[in-house]
């Protein structure tokens, strides 16, 4: 794994994805990149399970598809596990159901499979940095599904105002706050209040927990 001094320690990063080839250029596509490292790779759920935690990786690249447990099962036990780890699934899978029960259990991101190395490093970073990656037909995918009139439901769901809809709409797509205000023309603070009365309303404590309870309701 390559270093880029003490000021700028490298980014870690654990893999979880079954098929061979595909996780061995993982693997090759993060050691590769200056200022991040591979610290781990497993091809089953359950070996992530086990040996995860004890290497505190900071970023974590999911597979959906995994024999055994599956990779979204995988995601909420590591997320109990491992606070602070931040998880993007990588994965063939692209419906709506799939994305929401990802972003339920945990995940931050996701990127559709195959995923350019370039893609790859700058989701990466980007997760660092504060932001939730996801591919363009995922993201058009979450667009569409705030459109959608919501299922009836026993009781009345959360109560969000047009204003709390738009920024929970933006959160979706991946933007951070202070894109968030720049698209709505308000100021950094006016959004940030905006996202506590949604994690309020919602009763959760993450934007992707935020995303996936408001579009299963």
């Amino acid at each position: 794994m390559k270093t880029t001094g003490e000021a700028n320690p490298p980014i870690t990063v654990a893999i979880v994805e079954d098929d061979e080839e595909v996780r061995r250029s993982l693997i090759n596509i993060i050691n590769r990149e200056v200022g991040m490292g591979c610290v781990g790779a497993f091809a089953c759920g359950e070996d992530a399970v086990g040996q995860v935690p004890a290497l505190q990786p900071q970023i974590l690249l999911m597979d959906i598809n995994l024999p055994g447990i599956s990779g979204i099962e995988c995601v909420r036990k590591l997320s109990a596990a491992v606070p602070g780890l931040q998880i993007v699934m990588l994965t063939v899978y692209h419906n709506t159901k799939a994305v929401f029960e990802s972003l339920a259990a945990g995940a931050i991101g996701y990127l559709l499979k195959p995923v350019r190395p370039d893609e790859l490093t700058q989701a990466i970073r980007y997760m660092r940095a504060g932001g939730a990656p996801m591919s363009t037909k995922i993201a058009r995918q979450v667009a569409q599904a705030f459109k959608k009139p919501a299922p009836p439901e026993h009781g009345d769901p959360p109560e969000l105002s047009p204003r709390e809809r738009d920024v929970l709409e933006l959160l979706a797509k991946g933007y951070q706050s202070k894109e968030i205000a720049t698209q709505l023309g308000i100021t950094y603070w006016t959004v940030e209040g905006y996202v506590a009365n949604i994690y309020h309303k919602l009763h959760v404590r993450s934007r992707a927990q935020a995303v996936a309870t408001y579009m299963n309701k």
